[in-house]
């Protein structure tokens, strides 16, 4: 089992960079694929990002391609998304995502333990 506990969330003009951090608790954190969802008011969570169990393969929607990077330090039990070139409709409630196992999914089904959530707001 692993508990998870995202950082960094914030309020940033059109343009601006923000880095989220999540922290994941329990043995084994190497064991798991991490990805990172986001949820808007009204919208269902959606893939944002994944990372393999090395590190060596990421995946990325395709409205974040180019803006967002997804990274993990497994000596630290951590994971990464530095958001770059924020919009307005990147706004949402971020979460943090580990499965158990080598594959990445890139739906919500696909993900056995969640984090609570950080706030991520974007102004024109």
């Amino acid at each position: 089992q692993v508990q998870l506990v995202e950082s960094g969330g914030g309020s940033v003009q059109a343009g601006g960079s923000l880095r989220l951090s999540c922290a994941a608790s329990g043995r084994s954190f190497s064991t798991y694929a991490m990805g990172w969802f986001r949820q808007a008011p009204g919208k269902e969570r959606e893939f944002v990002a994944g990372i393999s169990l090395s590190g060596r393969n990421t995946g990325y929607a395709g409205s974040v391609k180019g803006r967002f990077t997804i990274s993990r330090d497994n000596a630290k039990n951590m994971v990464y998304l530095q958001m770059n070139s924020l919009k307005p409709e990147d706004t949402a409630v971020y979460y943090c995502a580990a499965n158990y196992g080598i594959d990445v999914p890139t739906t919500v089904r696909g993900y056995d333990y969640w984090g609570q959530g950080a706030q991520v707001t974007v102004s024109s």
